[in-house]
């Protein structure tokens, strides 16, 4: 996204706890795991064009470059670096190598979320002016960052944030205090609006329009240890707009016409994340998987249900009720790309993918290609 926290949706997963009585005494529910892999053929699949084949292949192909130790995927990776930009021979290549499995939710339900992102472009300066006064900030100088898995390697992943106050760690400022009273952290760039900086927090990447026509590219770089909370939930709750309604585009003008209230909405989500400068190019932004995304071809998952690397199949729409079919690399992660048929299709870069990205909230159903012979991956149990 991002990235990529790249790629936040507008609503977190909710887990219920179930509980019965039996005499008086509660039983427990068993734990069931949150997404399920089912068997399919290629002839499930649904039909592709030569020229989205090749895209999705070639752009997954980048990804291999990461997985050349991989247990799973690194022969597979060697094999298709010597495959050429022939449809009938990726297809022969997918087919002999790889083995179809569809997506389910724990209740067995093949349809789930596909939204959109992109990299946006904001008008901004290097330094403080009339016009830019809202800072982007690098990673906090006094930001501490523990990775559990030292400790306890079940939690491998995981990592605590926040700040020293003598022996003791406390939580990193929210972002309604780093608003308010700045943070202890570089300023890599000022913007002109609020927004454009939790777009671009959102996003996980985006690009500085510079007063001398140049361009500063960023990316996410850490996170405050916040849970991100969707500003979108907020504006549902404060009966502001209706949940069927909530897309970037809904958002913006909501703020563009409350403006005394961007304050309220902004510190309603605590998340509040930090950047880093990266190389200008004609690429991609970089994902989690630290390769050029690919518009169109490279998607945010939740790596609890889909680990990164992996190539899918994709069937959704676009906002206009076009089709979208066709295979795409899991090359990006996002803190709210949460659930079981869950993606998050990056689009590209400027106004143009960020119009198609911001109003993508379509069905979809997922398929995973996965090398044959090879265990499927473990998926996470919840009660």
């Amino acid at each position: 996204m991002t990235s990529a926290l790249r790629h936040l949706a507008w609503a977190l997963p909710a887990l219920a706890l179930l509980a019965g009585c039996n005499g008086g005494e509660s039983t427990k529910p068993e734990p069931h795991a949150i997404a399920t892999y089912v068997d399919a053929t290629w002839q499930d699949l649904p039909a592709v064009s030569d020229a989205d084949l090749l895209a999705g292949f070639q752009a997954w192909r980048v990804g291999c470059e990461k997985l050349t130790r991989d247990t799973v995927w690194a022969d597979t990776c060697t094999a298709a670096a010597g495959v050429p930009a022939d449809p009938a021979q990726v297809r022969d290549f997918l087919q002999q190598n790889l083995q179809v499995h569809g997506l389910r939710s724990a209740e067995n339900n093949a349809n789930g979320l596909i939204t959109g992102y992109y990299e946006p472009v904001y008008p901004g300066s290097l330094t403080r002016t009339d016009n830019a006064q809202v800072p982007v900030y690098g990673i906090p100088e006094d930001m501490v960052v523990v990775d559990l898995a030292s400790v306890y390697p079940e939690l491998k992943g995981k990592r605590l944030r926040g700040r020293l106050e003598g022996r003791v760690l406390k939580p990193y400022d929210t972002a309604e205090v780093i608003n308010r009273e700045g943070a202890k952290a570089p300023v890599l760039a000022w913007l002109t609006d609020p927004m454009d900086l939790q777009f671009l927090q959102i996003q996980g990447s985006g690009r500085v329009q510079l007063p001398n026509g140049r361009q500063l590219r960023l990316g996410y770089a850490d996170q405050n240890g916040h849970p991100y909370r969707p500003i979108g939930r907020w504006l549902v709750e404060q009966g502001q707009l209706k949940k069927e309604d909530v897309t970037m585009g809904s958002i913006h003008a909501w703020a563009m016409a409350n403006p005394q209230r961007v304050p309220e909405l902004l510190a309603s989500n605590p998340s509040y994340v930090f950047f880093s400068t990266r190389p200008d190019s004609n690429e991609g932004p970089r994902g989690s998987l630290n390769v050029p995304l690919t518009a169109g071809y490279s998607v945010a998952i939740d790596r609890k249900v889909i680990p990164l690397g992996s190539l899918l199949w994709l069937s959704t729409t676009r906002p206009d009720g076009s089709p979208v079919v066709r295979p795409v690399g899991a090359q990006d992660t996002g803190g709210a790309i949460t659930g079981e048929v869950r993606a998050d299709l990056f689009w590209g870069t400027g106004p143009a993918a960020g119009e198609l990205a911001g109003n993508m909230k379509q069905q979809g159903q997922i398929w995973m290609l996965w090398p044959k012979g090879k265990p499927l991956p473990e998926v996470p149990k919840v009660p």
